[in-house]
C-alpha cells in the first residue's frame, strides 16, 4: 500500500513538474527578443568581428564563407556524434579486453589525428578566407583583438592556477 501511495505521489509530482516547466517554455518562447538574439537572428556579426566596423558587403561575403565552412550543421552534428559513439564504443571494448591490443590503439589514435588535422586545416582556410575580405586596418584591428583576447584567456588560466585545487586525485 505504501509503494502504492509514494509511487502515485512520485507520478503526480512528475506531471506538475512537467506541466510547470512547459508552461514556462511557453511563456518565454513568445517574450520579445532581446537586442542581441534580434542581431543573431537578423545576421548581424558577433564577437570580434562585431568591433571591424564591416560594410554591408563584407558581412555577406563572410556570412556566406561561413554558411559554406558549416554547410548542413544538423546532419553534421549527426554525423559527429555517431563517429563520437562508435570511437567511444572502440575504446571500451579495447580497455576491456584482457590483453591491449597495440595495433588498433594505434589505428584509432590515428584516425583521432587525421580528423584533428583536418578541422585544423579547415580552420586556417576560413580564417584566409574571411582574412581576404577584410582591409588591412581591419585585419591589423582583428589581430589586435585576438592578442587582446588569448592575453586574456592566459591571464584567468593564470588566476585559476593560484586558486583552484585539482579536480581529480592520482589514481
Amino acid at each position: 500500500m505504501k509503494k502504492l501511495l509514494l509511487g502515485s505521489i512520485l507520478a503526480a509530482s512528475s506531471v506538475f513538474t512537467v506541466t510547470a516547466c512547459s508552461s514556462v517554455n511557453a511563456a518565454s518562447d513568445t517574450a520579445p527578443m532581446n537586442q542581441v538574439q534580434k542581431n543573431h537572428k537578423d545576421g548581424a556579426m558577433r564577437g570580434p568581428m562585431s568591433k571591424l566596423n564591416l560594410t554591408a558587403t563584407q558581412q555577406a561575403q563572410i556570412k556566406a564563407i561561413m554558411q559554406e565552412k558549416h554547410g548542413d550543421r544538423v546532419a553534421d552534428r549527426e554525423k559527429h556524434q555517431a563517429e563520437r559513439a562508435q570511437m567511444e564504443q572502440q575504446i571500451q571494448a579495447l580497455t576491456n579486453a584482457s590483453t591491449l591490443n597495440n595495433a588498433a590503439v594505434n589505428r584509432l589514435a590515428d584516425q583521432q589525428a587525421a580528423k584533428a588535422k583536418q578541422r585544423f586545416i579547415e580552420r586556417v582556410q576560413t580564417q584566409h578566407a574571411i582574412s581576404q575580405v577584410l582591409t588591412a586596418e581591419q585585419r591589423a584591428k582583428m589581430e589586435q583583438l585576438k592578442s587582446e583576447r588569448q592575453e586574456e584567456g592566459r591571464k584567468h588560466l593564470k588566476d585559476r592556477k593560484g586558486h583552484d585545487k585539482p579536480h581529480h586525485q592520482g589514481m
